[in-house]
């Protein structure tokens, strides 16, 4: 059973390691991860991410952005993680869950 917004899980390296794609829910104060700078998320040793895809200010195409430690992520971007250690996935999940006063 997955927790957080999963929309996709891609096993790599012949399934030693994951790949995620989940999307960030929620306001600075019902997420860990809205709001705040990929370096203020602390990170396990082994996660990455790779990419955000945040929907267009004008509606358009979505706008793929290769992420730096000073990037905030917002509400609704579908964020790539990369998981160096299956046994990692958990804690990625748990950090993308919303509190429970998130509705």
């Amino acid at each position: 059973v997955r927790r957080g917004d999963v929309v996709a899980v891609h096993s790599v390296r012949r399934g030693r390691a994951e790949a995620l794609e989940l999307i960030a829910h929620g306001d600075r104060r019902t997420s860990r991860v809205v709001g705040r700078r990929i370096d203020e998320l602390g990170l396990p040793e082994g996660v990455m991410i790779g990419a955000l895809v945040r929907a267009a200010a004008d509606g358009g195409e979505p706008v793929v952005i290769i992420p730096h430690h000073d990037t905030v992520i917002e509400e609704g971007d579908r964020v790539i993680v990369f998981l160096h250690r299956k046994r990692l996935v958990r804690d990625i999940e748990k950090l993308f869950s919303v509190r429970a006063t998130f509705f």
